[in-house]
């Protein structure tokens, strides 16, 4: 495969973030061009909408997201679910022309302090992600526990169960890119 870009988003907007180390970790062993999604975006408000138009941040990550090859999507669980953040994003981006999020291949992860490791965050993201349709990974499923034991100070990640899953999900959103482009190719 030639050139894959992979788009990275981290549910938590702080940039020493679990989930932002986690997603660099997998981009590491998916082995393609990197770009960070910027989610400082407004919170979706209808009037603001109607009166301004959506925001060129939105756009800008709309253009970023039907552009990657692929999506990694690293969320914190707040709450029992997937970070506001996330669901801001996906609220605006529902509200471009196009969705950028139609067949494009999606893995996510979470890493979070419980014992489950983001796993109520996960369902809900899944759930989130289903009315627009991407190619979304079913597994291996990556929900790391207690994220500050698993990060050394460097912030590369220490334990070799997460890397081992990391390899085999980022061999499989591979395979989900080969497999959309030569659906690209056909049609």
């Amino acid at each position: 495969m030639t050139n894959p870009s992979l788009l990275l988003i981290s549910g938590s907007l702080r940039r020493a973030s679990f989930n932002r180390m986690l997603a660099a970790e997998a981009a590491r062993h998916f082995g393609a061009k990197q770009v960070w999604a910027d989610l400082d975006l407004p919170l979706y408000n209808g009037d603001v909408e109607t009166a301004d138009g959506i925001p060129q941040a939105v756009e800008m990550l709309a253009e970023q997201i039907g552009a990657a090859d692929a999506v990694v999507i690293s969320t914190p669980e707040y709450n029992q679910s997937l970070s506001g953040v996330l669901k801001n994003m996906l609220d605006w981006v529902s509200r471009v022309e196009t969705n950028p999020w139609q067949g494009k291949p999606v893995a996510i992860m979470s890493a979070a302090a419980g014992r489950a490791g983001g796993a109520r965050a996960q369902y809900a993201l899944r759930l989130a992600l289903n009315p627009f349709q991407p190619r979304l990974l079913t597994g291996p499923e990556v929900m790391m526990a207690n994220p500050q034991a698993e990060f050394g100070d460097t912030g590369r990640l220490q334990d070799g169960l997460y890397q081992k899953l990391l390899v085999q999900l980022m061999g499989k959103l591979r395979d989900e890119v080969r497999s959309a482009r030569a659906v690209q190719q056909d049609g």
